[in-house]
């Protein structure tokens, strides 16, 4: 139901800060502002992007949970797309979401109200939820790699590469050669 809500208020807030705006500065200043605003926004988005690759990259380089930079990351993304959308209201916001003090200060907000029942990761089995532990799980503390029950076999075929053999390929920056 708040959706909907939210679906008829943001047209309903821009169409009455059009008209009042307009009202004040005229039609052709007025689109204007919508216009420039695009374009700052676009060159803000694309910084503030940047700067969050490249944090999402330096947790994957140091096996860093890469949660927060994945949120601020979709948060410029929603940011771009309020600032394409024509409106005063809108640019609002999406400016707003650019500012890393007002994204970190929402994920603290969405966190507080949001609990987790159930993470896993490694062999996709699972862990049981804190301090259920149980025979067969090891339980990977934080920032580990997920463990393997005791006993649990991977079968495999290898073949050992000589000694002075060298990469054929650049590295990927997900293996060390």
């Amino acid at each position: 139901m708040w959706l909907f809500a939210l679906f008829l208020a943001v047209p309903l807030i821009e169409i009455a800060l059009f008209v009042q705006v307009g009202g004040l500065i005229g039609l052709w200043p007025t689109l204007g502002i919508v216009v420039l605003t695009a374009i700052i926004g676009t060159a803000l988005v694309r910084r503030e992007g940047m700067r969050a690759l490249g944090d999402l990259r330096r947790s994957f380089e140091t096996l860093n949970d890469p949660g927060t930079p994945l949120a601020h990351g979709a948060m410029i993304l929603f940011a771009g797309a309020l600032l394409l959308t024509p409106g005063f209201f809108t640019d609002a916001v999406g400016f707003s979401l650019l500012v890393p003090a007002v994204r970190s200060a929402l994920m603290r907000y969405i966190a507080a109200r949001v609990r987790v029942e159930r993470f896993s990761y490694g062999s996709g089995r699972g862990a049981p939820p804190p301090g259920q532990n149980t025979p067969g799980h090891n339980t990977p503390g934080p920032g580990q790699p997920g463990q393997m029950p005791p006993g649990e076999v991977i079968e495999g075929d290898y073949e050992e590469a000589p000694a002075d053999a060298k990469p054929t390929h650049r590295p990927s920056g997900w293996t060390q050669h």
